[in-house]
C-alpha cells in the first residue's frame, strides 16, 4: 500500500519559472522540492531517495549538453540514486531535445511547457520507474533466494557428512545434526512464504484502492446525481409527494391518515464507515490533500493511502432511513444500514487484506430541525435485515409511529404509503435549483457532513413520500410498487389506517418495479428489550 507521495526534485534558478513548476507538481499530489543549483539538488536526491529529477537544461548553469550529462552521471553514480528518472526542460528546437536525450535524460520537453503535457510525461516516467523497480525487486528476491538455498544446501552437506560419521557419535550429536537440518528447512520455508506474501500484498494493494475508490463520493458525481434526479422529477408525470409543514398530507385515500407529525418522525441516517488494519489497529488514511482538498494521487491516478501519519481517514458515506418507535429515541432501520458491510461483497472482501470496516459515526437528521443528532447501534436482528439505534435527542420531541404487527395488517391489492430518503444526499440537493446546489457543495468542499448540515439549516431535509399498492404478501416479505431506491432502506411502510406494517429493505435499481419490505412483526423481538 502506498504510504507517501512520490518525491520530485526540481533544479530551477529562475524564480518566475520555478513558481509554476512547483505549483503544478504539488497540485498533482507530488512531494516536490526545488533548488537553485544542481549541486544542492544532487545532495537532495541522494538524501531523500527522490524518484524523479526535473532539470532546467536551458538555464545558464546547464546550457552546454555536457553539463546536464555531468549532473545525470552524478545522481546515478551511487546505488541509492541509480534508478532516478530525469526529465530535462530544454529550448524549443529538435536539436536541443535530441542533445538532452543524448546526455542521458529519460525525456525532454520544450519550453514554454504545457502543464498538462508536463504532468503526463512525469507520470509516464514514474510508471516506467515503478515497473523497473518491480523487476529489480524480483531480481533481488531471486538473489536472496539463491543465497538461502546455498545456505540450506551447505547445511545439508554438513548434515550428510555428520550422518556418515554418526555411527561413532553419541546420541546428543545426532540430535544436533537433526537440528541443523530442521533450521535449513525452516530458512527455506520462511523465504518462500515471504516471497508469496510480498507478491500478494502488491496485488491486493491495487485492489484495495480500486475497491474503496468506487465507493467514494466526489463533488462532480454528487452534482451529476442531483442534476439527473432534478431532470427526471421535472419530466415525471407522477412526481413524489412532499408534505407542507403543519398541513395534513392527503395524496389519496391510502394516505388519508398520514399526517405531518408522522413525517417529522422519519429521519435521514448518515453512516460513516472507516477501515482499521486488523494487525496494527491503525485506521486507513489518505497521505494528504492537495490545494483543492482532493486526496493526493500517485502517477496512476489512484489516491495515496497509508496507515501512518495524520492525513484524513478514508471513509465511505452510507445513507439510509430510520423512524421513531420509542420515546427514548429508539429508531428502527435496516441492518445493512447499521452495518453497511453486512452481506456486502465489496466491503466484506477487505477482511482478506487485513482491513476491517467499522462504524466511524452515525448522525440522524430530522425534518424541521437544523441539528445533526448522534446515534448508536442498539441491537441487531438475528432473523431479519433489521436493527435498532438510539438517537441522542437532546431536547427534540417527536411522536412515536404506530405499528401493526398482525398478519392481517397487509393484504395484496391494498394501497400503501412509503416514506424515505431515496438516493440520499443527491435527492435532497435535487430539491434546490442548480446554482444553489452548486454553491452548497462547493462552499463545503463536497464533504457530506458539512453539506448535510447546510441543508438542515435551510430546512431542506424531508423524506420523499410515494404511493403504491401491495403486490404480494409472503411469509417474510411484503412486495409493493411504491417508488423508492437506495437510501430509502429502513423507511416505514404505512397501510391505509396510517400504521407501519413494514420496513423497506430491498429495492431494484432506479424507480419503479417491485420493491420489498420486511413485515414489522419481525422487529418485535428488538422492541421487547
Amino acid at each position: 500500500m502506498n504510504s507517501a507521495a512520490e518525491k520530485i526534485v526540481i533544479v530551477e534558478p529562475e524564480p518566475n519559472v520555478l513558481g509554476p513548476l512547483l505549483s503544478a507538481m504539488r497540485e498533482a499530489g507530488f512531494n516536490a522540492t526545488a533548488y537553485p543549483t544542481s549541486r544542492e539538488a544532487i545532495e537532495a536526491v541522494r538524501d531523500s531517495g527522490a524518484e524523479l529529477l526535473l532539470l532546467d537544461g536551458a538555464a545558464p548553469e546547464h546550457a552546454p549538453a555536457f553539463a546536464a550529462r555531468d549532473v545525470i552521471a552524478a545522481i546515478r553514480g551511487s546505488s541509492a540514486t541509480e534508478r532516478v528518472r530525469v526529465i530535462l526542460l530544454v529550448g524549443s528546437t529538435a536539436e536541443q531535445r535530441a542533445a538532452a536525450l543524448d546526455s542521458g535524460a529519460d525525456d525532454a520537453i520544450s519550453q514554454p511547457w504545457s502543464q498538462a503535457e508536463l504532468l503526463a510525461r512525469v507520470r509516464t516516467q514514474l510508471r516506467a520507474r515503478r515497473a523497473d523497480q518491480v523487476l529489480i525487486d524480483k531480481a533481488q528476491l531471486a538473489e536472496e533466494g539463491q543465497k538461502i538455498a546455498h545456505t540450506a544446501f551447505d547445511a545439508l552437506a554438513v548434515t550428510e557428512k555428520m550422518t556418515q560419521d554418526a555411527v561413532s557419535l553419541n546420541r546428543r550429536l545426532k540430535l544436533g545434526v537433526a537440528s541443523v537440518l530442521a533450521i535449513a528447512v525452516v530458512m527455506a520455508a520462511i523465504y518462500f512464504l515471504f516471497v508469496r506474501k510480498t507478491s500478494k500484498e502488491i496485488q491486493l494493494s491495487s485492489a484495495t484502492i480500486s475497491r474503496l475508490e468506487r465507493g467514494l463520493m466526489h463533488q462532480e458525481d454528487l452534482m451529476a446525481q442531483a442534476r439527473k434526479l432534478r431532470e427526471s422529477q421535472a419530466a415525471s408525470p407522477a412526481p413524489m409527494l412532499e408534505p407542507a409543514p403543519g398541513k395534513t398530507l392527503r395524496p389519496g385515500a391510502a394516505a388519508a391518515s398520514i399526517i405531518s407529525e408522522d413525517v417529522q418522525s422519519v429521519c435521514l441516517l448518515h453512516v460513516s464507515v472507516a477501515f482499521r488494519n486488523t494487525q496494527t489497529g491503525q485506521r486507513l488514511r489518505y497521505a494528504g490533500l492537495n490545494q483543492q482538498g482532493d486526496p493526493l494521487q500517485d502517477s496512476e491516478g489512484s489516491p495515496i493511502l497509508t496507515l501512518a501519519g495524520n492525513g484524513p481517514e478514508v471513509k465511505l458515506d452510507v445513507f439510509g432511513t430510520g423512524f421513531f418507535v420509542g420515546p427514548d429515541g429508539r429508531i428502527i432501520t435496516n441492518r445493512h444500514v447499521a452495518e453497511p458491510w453486512w452481506k456486502n461483497e465489496e466491503l466484506g472482501n477487505l477482511s482478506g487484506e487485513n482491513l476491517q470496516a467499522e462504524i466511524s459515526s452515525i448522525h440522524a437528521y430530522f425534518p424541521g430541525d437544523p441539528r445533526a443528532f448522534t446515534a448508536d447501534i442498539e441491537d441487531i436482528s438475528k432473523d431479519a435485515d433489521l436493527a435498532t439505534m438510539h438517537v441522542h435527542l437532546q431536547d427534540l420531541k417527536r411522536p412515536v409511529l404506530s405499528i401493526d404487527p398482525s398478519k392481517q395488517a397487509s393484504q395484496p391489492g391494498e394501497p400503501i404509503v412509503l416514506m424515505g430518503y431515496a438516493t440520499g444526499l443527491a435527492a435532497i440537493l435535487a430539491r434546490t435549483d442548480e446554482d444553489t446546489a452548486q454553491q452548497i457543495v462547493k462552499q463545503n468542499g463536497g464533504d457530506p457532513s458539512r453539506v448535510l448540515d447546510e441543508l438542515a439549516r435551510r430546512n431542506l431535509i424531508r423524506p420523499l413520500i410515494t404511493q403504491g399498492h401491495i403486490g404480494d404478501v409472503l411469509a417474510d416479505k411484503i412486495v409493493f410498487d411504491a417508488q423508492t431506491t437506495s437510501g430509502g432502506s429502513g423507511g416505514p411502510l404505512f397501510n391505509q389506517q396510517g400504521k407501519v406494517i413494514g420496513v423497506t429493505y430491498a429495492v431494484l435499481e432506479g424507480f419503479g418495479g417491485s420493491n420489498f419490505g420486511i413485515p414489522i412483526r419481525y422487529a418485535e423481538p428488538l422492541l421487547a428489550h
